[in-house]
């Protein structure tokens, strides 16, 4: 990638409620060095953040902005020649974003995003791979709360058991331990509710798959395909009762029950193992779920997310639900309303190798305070380390489509030090360290 561009980021999107955050974000604690630019349709918005900025670090020089009218795949190429990382918050991705993608691909202009939105990333995945590849592009979709966190934990036990005891991962087993939030944004609702309106149901239904993001899925599978295409979780087996309730209990873990978040971060883990076999074992899987303090309060969730689904698949509901909602896109929880929010992701990790006493790993996840504020950290981050660290990724894992944690032990480095806690230690049985 040419390194003489005029930027070292763009963020695209910069008025909205996420893009905002990380403006801020960027403001306060990035290297006054980066020379950096906001992006968006409504100039004048941009004005009015860039006067805003000034107030919050003062040592350093206000980005400049670039208005765009459209989100055009010309004018988009134009702006992604600017930057050597252009950062997109413009969602819902799937109405807006493709030709953001295929602009970067094109240049060879690193790209990080935040959606969570896994038909859109499969379809992206599969357009402009070859072209990201061949320009040197950096592709780094979902890298927010969403599906940010699943990827690192799994990432870190995986490196554990490979450094211990040299051997991949059987299967990795991840809950959300503590979700204290003050609510979705209006765009993060927009975006859900969309999604039923723009796919359809038999699209939708392929990407509830675990491995739907996985190298081996995404081209024809040949028996030189190292990932498996169709490979099976090794994971506790459930009971009937179980499943029905969708509940159950795993050691360390706890009462689980389903996750409505679980399906899109599943689909990045599993694309990062599929990049990297090698890495995290060629019979791994990953499954995630919520934490619940007894089973009935898991069997009341459950439903309910059941019910949920229902109403969801309905345009009549839709609408409704869409005409009920807190917040509307671009806006979202206050300052205030979110200093008590806090995210722990907790997963274990099952080495490959069969042992008298099983081989785990525990690894956490923690961040206290807003999750939007999480995300905005997650992106910018992410930036950093593509800006520093861009040579020693693509000797790793190539260019093209990657996952937040093939940003590596520097990403984990750079959320350290932005109060993201994150930690992983061998365990043995309930009972023993």
């Amino acid at each position: 990638m040419a390194a003489k561009r005029q930027y070292d980021i763009i963020l695209l999107g910069a008025t909205g409620y996420t893009g905002k955050l990380t403006a801020e974000y960027i403001t306060s604690s990035l290297p006054t060095s980066i020379k950096w630019a906001v992006a968006g349709r409504n100039q004048s918005k941009l004005q009015s953040l860039v006067k805003e900025l000034k107030s919050i670090n003062s040592t350093r020089s206000a980005p400049d902005v670039v208005p765009v009218a459209n989100l055009t795949a010309p004018e988009m190429t134009a702006l992604a020649k600017k930057t050597r990382v252009l950062l997109n918050t413009v969602g819902p991705y799937h109405l807006y974003s493709t030709p953001v993608v295929e602009a970067c691909a094109q240049t060879g202009t690193h790209y990080v995003d935040v959606t969570g939105e896994t038909p859109w990333v499969r379809e992206i995945i599969t357009k402009y791979e070859a072209a990201a590849k061949k320009s040197g592009a950096i592709i780094i979709p979902e890298s927010g709360v969403e599906s940010a966190p699943s990827d690192l934990v799994a990432y870190i036990a995986t490196r554990l058991i490979r450094k211990v005891w040299d051997c991949g991962v059987m299967d990795v087993v991840a809950s959300v331990h503590e979700l204290k939030s003050s609510g979705p944004s209006g765009g993060t609702l927009a975006t859900g509710l969309g999604l039923m309106d723009h796919y359809s149901g038999k699209a939708l239904k392929e990407c509830m798959d675990p491995f739907c993001l996985s190298p081996a899925r995404l081209k024809p599978y040949t028996k030189d395909t190292l990932y498996p295409p169709n490979p099976e979780p090794n994971t506790y087996i459930r009971t009937g009762m179980q499943k029905l309730t969708g509940v159950w209990s795993y050691p360390r873990l706890g009462n689980l029950v389903t996750s409505l978040s679980a399906k899109p971060n599943e689909a990045i883990v599993h694309r990062s193992a599929g990049l990297t076999p090698y890495f995290y074992g060629f019979n791994f899987s990953y499954e995630e779920y919520m934490a619940v303090g007894s089973p009935v309060v898991g069997v009341l969730i459950h439903f309910a997310l059941v019910l949920l689904t229902l109403f969801l698949a309905f345009p009549p509901t839709r609408a409704i639900m869409k005409m009920f909602a807190k917040y509307k896109p671009g806006s979202g929880p206050t300052e205030e309303s979110t200093k008590g929010d806090a995210l722990e992701l907790r997963a274990v990790a099952v080495a490959e190798q069969l042992a008298k006493q099983p081989r785990k790993a525990l690894a956490t996840f923690r961040f206290e305070g807003g999750l939007y504020q999480l995300t905005a950290i997650l992106l910018a981050e992410a930036a950093m380390v593509l800006l520093n660290k861009e040579e020693e990724i693509k000797k790793s894992h190539g260019a093209g489509f990657l996952t937040p944690s093939c940003l590596g032990d520097d990403y984990l480095d750079r959320l350290g030090k932005a109060n993201v806690k994150i930690g992983v230690q061998q365990i043995g049985e309930v009972g023993s360290k």
